[in-house]
C-alpha cells in the first residue's frame, strides 16, 4: 500500500527563499488605502464617535498585531497576513458605510480573530499536541452541530414559518454563533491530524464517521452551501493523503446523487437552479439579488461611486452573501477585481510553503485550508455574480459576520504554522521542533522505485 504522501523537497529542486522585508512596504499600501477609504466616512457630518473610535484604533491594531507576530514567531513573510488585514479592511469599511455599530461589531470580530489565530497557531505548533486534542476536538465539533440542530427543530416546531437560515445560529446571551463556521477549521484540523493514522482500519473508519456525520447534520440544517465546502474539504484531505480513488469515485457518486434528491424535495433549493443563468427572467422574483448585483456593480465603473453612495446596499444581504457587488459598485471594479487575486495569492503562499514542511500534518492542513478559502471566494463572487448558482456563502475576510472572520482566522492559521517552517526563516523559541525521521529505503526488489523527494512510493 502506499505510504501518505508529504510535501518535502524535491531532488535538485530546492526551496525559493521567502521574499524578506516586502510585508512593510505591503502593510504601508494596506494602511493608506484604508486611510482613503476610512476619511471619506469620517469626514461626513453628523459621524457618530463609536465610527470614529473605530477606524482610529484599527490601524493601529493591524500594526501591533504584524510585530507581534514578527518578534514572537520571528517571521519576516508576513504577506499573508497583510493580504487578510486588506481584505478585512474593505469589509469593515462597507459595514462604516451602513452603520458605527456594524463597524464597532466587525472590528471586534476580527480583533478575536487575531486572538483565534494565534490560539491556533499554539495548538498545532506540536504535532504530538494535535494529535492528542484530535478526538476531543471531534467530539466537541459533533456535540456542537447536534445541539445546533436540535435548537433548529425546537425553533421548527414552535414556529412552522421560521426560515432555513434561522436554523443555522445559536443565540447566547445576545450574541449569534453559527456552529458550521466553526466546524470549518475543526473539520480540516481532525483531518489532517488523522493523516498519519489513515493506513489503519480503525482510524479510517472513525475519521468516515465524523465526516459524515458533520456533513449529515448540515444537510439536515439545510446549510447546502456549508455541505459543498465540506465535500469539498473532504476532496481535498482524500487526495492529499493518498486515498483510494475507487472510493472516492464512490463517494463522489453518492453526494451528487444524494444532490439531486435535495434538489427535487427542496423547492427552494430547485428555484435557485432555475434562476442561474436566467436571472433576467426572474429578477422581480427568484433572480433579484443577483440581476441588481450585475446592474449596480456595472455602474460603479473602475473606481467606484465612493463609500455609501450605491444603491446596492438597500438590498438584503448588501454587506453579507452580496458585499462583492457592494464593493464593485461603491470602490470600483479595480478593488473588485483585487479581491479574487488575494485568495489565489493566499493558495500560491500555502502551496510554496507546503514544499518543506517537518511534518505532513502542515502541509495537508495549509492546503485544505487555502483550498477552502479559495473556493468559498469563487462560490459567493460567482454566485452574485450569476456565474455559478447562488449558494448564500460569505466572503471570507470581508463579509459581515463575528463567526465567519473567527473561522477564516483560524485558517489562514493553517497557513501560517507550515509557512513558518521554511527551512530560511528560524522557528520562533516556543515552537518545539519535531524530530527529523530518517526516511525508510525502497525495498531492493530489482524493480524501478519512484522517488519524490524523501518518500518512496512502492
Amino acid at each position: 500500500m502506499p505510504r501518505p504522501l508529504a510535501a518535502v523537497r524535491m531532488p535538485g529542486n530546492p526551496p525559493a527563499a521567502p521574499v524578506r522585508g516586502i510585508w512593510p512596504l505591503a502593510m504601508v499600501l494596506v494602511t493608506a488605502f484604508q486611510a482613503f477609504t476610512f476619511g471619506p466616512l469620517l469626514l461626513k457630518e453628523h459621524v457618530p464617535d463609536l465610527l470614529y473610535i473605530t477606524f482610529l484604533c484599527y490601524i493601529p491594531a493591524e500594526w501591533l498585531f504584524l510585530t507581534l507576530v514578527r518578534v514572537i514567531m520571528r517571521q519576516k513573510d508576513l504577506l499573508a497576513e497583510c493580504l487578510a488585514l486588506w481584505l478585512c479592511g474593505i469589509g469593515l469599511a462597507v459595514c462604516g458605510s451602513i452603520s458605527a455599530e456594524y463597524a464597532w461589531k466587525q472590528a471586534v470580530a476580527v480583533a478575536l480573530g487575531m486572538m483565534v489565530y494565534a490560539g491556533m497557531l499554539w495548538l498545532i505548533a506540536d504535532p504530538e499536541r494535535a494529535m492528542t486534542v484530535r478526538p476531543y476536538v471531534a467530539f466537541a465539533t459533533m456535540l456542537l452541530l447536534a445541539l445546533n440542530l436540535g435548537i433548529g427543530l425546537l425553533k421548527g416546531m414552535k414556529n412552522d414559518n421560521a426560515s432555513s437560515d434561522q436554523y443555522n445560529w445559536i443565540v447566547l446571551g445576545g450574541v449569534s454563533i453559527q456552529p458550521s463556521e466553526i466546524a470549518k477549521v475543526a473539520f480540516i484540523f481532525v483531518g489532517a491530524a488523522t493523516l498519519d493514522r489513515l493506513q489503519k482500519a480503525p482510524s479510517i473508519t472513525r475519521y468516515m464517521i465524523f465526516a459524515l456525520g458533520c456533513i449529515g447534520t448540515l444537510v439536515l440544517l439545510k446549510d447546502f452551501g456549508s455541505v459543498l465546502l465540506f465535500f469539498c474539504v473532504f476532496l481535498f484531505l482524500s487526495v492529499l493523503r493518498a486515498a483510494d480513488m475507487r472510493v472516492l469515485t464512490l463517494v463522489t457518486a453518492a453526494a451528487v446523487l444524494g444532490a439531486a434528491a435535495v434538489i427535487y424535495y427542496r423547492p427552494y433549493i430547485a428555484n435557485r437552479f432555475a434562476a442561474y443563468r436566467h436571472v433576467w427572467e426572474y429578477k422581480y422574483d427568484l433572480g433579484m439579488q443577483q440581476a441588481r448585483v450585475l446592474m449596480y456593480s456595472s455602474s460603479g465603473g473602475l473606481f467606484g461611486l465612493g463609500l455609501g453612495n450605491g444603491k446596492l446596499r438597500g438590498t438584503y444581504a448588501a454587506s453579507t452573501d452580496l458585499v462583492f457587488g457592494t464593493i464593485a459598485e461603491e470602490l470600483g471594479l479595480v478593488v473588485a477585481f483585487l479581491i479574487p487575486l488575494c485568495y489565489i495569492a493566499i493558495a500560491g503562499y500555502a502551496i510554496r510553503a507546503a514544499r518543506t514542511p517537518r511534518s505532513s500534518f502542515y502541509s495537508i492542513a495549509a492546503i485544505s485550508a487555502a483550498g477552502l478559502l479559495l473556493i468559498q471566494a469563487a462560490l459567493n463572487v460567482f454566485g452574485a455574480t450569476d456565474l455559478l448558482p447562488f449558494t448564500g456563502v460569505t466572503l471570507p475576510f470581508v463579509s459581515r459576520g463575528g463567526t465567519s472572520i473567527l473561522s477564516v482566522w483560524g485558517l489562514l492559521a493553517f497557513v501560517r504554522a507550515c509557512a513558518r517552517d521554511d527551512p530560511h526563516i528560524k522557528d520562533a523559541p516556543f515552537i518545539r521542533k519535531s524530530k527529523p525521521t530518517p526516511p525508510t529505503p525502497p525495498q531492493t526488489t530489482g524493480e524501478f522505485v519512484p522517488v519524490v523527494g524523501d518518500v518512496y512510493f512502492s
